[in-house]
């Protein structure tokens, strides 16, 4: 994620690990990949000027519109589809049965959704407390803060958060919305300055606004959804590849590949090795590639950014 676009219009977004996803995606004429998370179209530009038909899904209308009138040179290659990628199966391509050669999950918030104020992502400019990445998702971050409960919000803060002072702004929060509910981006992250104070360079809110925006839309459950329906989805050989920004996703996914990479499973209490049901993929390349020095150079939001890939297996495939 970067200031300036793919296409060098700025204030919408670049892709990260470009290079890296076109690599692993092989993306080529006559294949079929389906973008779960279209953004700003940069990743689905590469594979259909490789000669594939891209589906991309977004949950955001302003990114479907954007990377439609980016991407509407490429005619019928390209294509779209408004909702989020958990729920993918329900796309008529996909319900009428075609399976992809690829699938790519590039998570998180796309620059443009960040730095836009109106989208209440963001505490670097004034906004509302939104946080929703598109119009069908009814929570909003300013319910959460209202009306959660205390313990409810410092589960939120703890687990998608990792805040280690999650009680502490739990509670201030709850205090301070009983004088006055909060409206806006500035005065949430100001409430939580107030209470835990401030050391270093990162704003003391930032894991606190990323947990909110964590349970607002649901990724994590989204994104167990999508790689649970990835078997289903893929063909044979098919590619899934995941890019991650924090450690709640990368730990999820990597399990999630490492659990139906295994074709056996085997346990100290059992007298040996039993099949595993649920070995489905095989992987290319088992550790998480990272960007290039250079790509954080030119892109420093892109320094927590992590790819994974896995490859689905033929049913029939034996067993090693």
């Amino acid at each position: 994620m970067c200031d300036v676009s793919d296409s060098g219009r700025p204030g919408y977004h670049v892709s990260v690990l470009p290079e890296e996803t076109r690599e692993w995606m092989a993306a080529g004429s006559g294949k079929f990949i389906i973008d779960g998370t279209l953004g700003g179209g940069g990743h689905s530009e590469m594979f259909l000027e490789a000669g594939a038909r891209v589906l991309g899904i977004d949950r955001d209308p302003e990114a479907l519109a954007h990377a439609q009138a980016r991407l509407s040179k490429y005619g019928e290659r390209f294509s779209t589809w408004q909702g989020n990628f958990s729920d993918f199966r329900d796309n008529p391509e996909v319900q009428g049965g075609e399976r992809a050669d690829g699938l790519l999950l590039d998570l998180g918030v796309s620059s443009r959704q960040l730095d836009a104020p109106e989208r209440g992502f963001s505490f670097r400019g004034d906004g509302p407390l939104d946080m929703r990445m598109g119009p069908a998702t009814e929570l909003t971050a300013a319910t959460v803060v209202n009306e959660w409960s205390e313990e409810e919000i410092r589960k939120i803060l703890r687990e998608y958060g990792e805040e280690p002072q999650a009680r502490r702004i739990a509670a201030a929060i709850v205090r301070r919305r009983n004088e006055q509910p909060f409206q806006s981006t500035l005065d949430l992250a100001d409430c939580i300055e107030k209470a835990v104070g401030r050391k270093g360079r990162t704003h003391p809110a930032t894991r606190s606004f990323q947990a909110i925006r964590i349970a607002v839309n649901d990724e994590l459950g989204s994104l167990q959804r999508a790689l649970e329906h990835s078997v289903d989805l893929l063909k044979p050989g098919g590619r899934l590849l995941v890019i991650t920004f924090h450690s709640l996703e990368d730990r999820m996914v990597k399990q999630f590949m490492q659990d139906r990479s295994r074709p056996w499973l085997d346990r100290p209490e059992w007298p040996e090795p039993r099949p595993n049901p649920r070995w489905a993929f095989r992987l290319p390349q088992r550790k998480a590639i990272a960007p290039s020095d250079e790509e954080i150079r030119i892109n420093p939001r892109a320094r927590s950014a992590k790819l994974r890939v896995a490859e689905l297996l033929d049913p029939t495939t034996p067993r090693p």
